[in-house]
């Protein structure tokens, strides 16, 4: 079932973007050479406990996943791209990180990603990491641009699939973006690429998570023996970016924009 917030559940849904914004923000710049992944979770745990914020993820239990997530935030490695289940592993000098964090504040629920590069790499692994994370980023950018009221899940789909045919990317469409609310992942589901002007129009108060992801050489996963982490089937790297969002009479309000 597809839900529009009133304007003062707008507002309401605020507090919740901020907190994710400021989670993401302290983590990116704690990240070294040496973090272990386990440290990052935790780092997010003691943020939420602070807060009061309940976590989307510890108890997130879908179809796909092969148990409790058990974890508060997405920790995903160089081919690893969705749903990394943080684990004991110290980063290295050029690796690519991508975080995915989602709590709930006063009861809604905001869910954001970003992507960065650790430590040092060399200049042609830095330049092409660098040009795939940029790729998600426009991407999102563009898609938000479309985020208005008269217009589609389409659309926002089609700037997206835009986006990263123009970087010759393929594009997985099982995963992408979703309806956010009361609950983490809620309808519309809003694939990665798809047809404009086609699809549910957009109405003031819906409020989405957009998140394109892409991977550098293919467009099919694999899952991990973890049973949650997705990996490109060719091993080769991933990026993930994304923001909630929220339809208005004006311009797209986004919960989760970071400084």
């Amino acid at each position: 079932m597809i839900e529009l917030r009133t304007p003062r559940e707008i507002e309401q849904m605020r507090p919740a973007g901020a907190f994710v914004a400021e989670v993401l923000t302290d983590l990116s710049e704690r990240v070294r050479v040496g973090t272990n992944l386990l440290e990052i979770d935790e780092w997010a745990h003691e943020h939420i406990r602070r807060r009061g914020a309940e976590s989307c993820y510890i108890d997130y239990h879908p179809s796909f996943g092969a148990s409790p997530f058990g974890h508060v935030i997405c920790t995903s490695v160089n081919d690893a791209v969705l749903h990394g289940l943080p684990h004991d592993y110290a980063l290295a000098d050029g690796d690519l990180l991508s975080l995915d964090f989602a709590v709930a504040v006063d009861g809604w629920v905001s869910d954001s990603a970003i992507s960065m590069i650790v430590g040092d790499s060399t200049p042609e692994r830095r330049e092409a990491d660098l040009d795939l994370i940029e790729t998600t980023e426009v991407a999102l950018a563009e898609a938000i641009a479309v985020a208005r009221p008269g217009k589609r899940i389409g659309d926002i789909s089609h700037a997206i699939g835009r986006v990263a045919r123009a970087a010759g990317l393929r594009v997985n469409t099982q995963f992408g973006g979703h309806g956010v609310g009361r609950t983490m992942h809620g309808d519309p589901h809003v694939p990665n690429d798809g047809a404009a002007r086609r699809g549910l129009k957009l109405r003031p108060g819906l409020v989405i998570a957009i998140e394109p992801w892409f991977m550098a050489g293919t467009d099919e996963l694999v899952t991990d023996p973890d049973g949650w982490t997705l990996r490109s089937v060719d091993g080769s790297r991933g990026a993930h970016s994304e923001h909630t969002v929220a339809i208005t009479d004006g311009d797209p309000v986004v919960f989760t924009a970071r400084g």
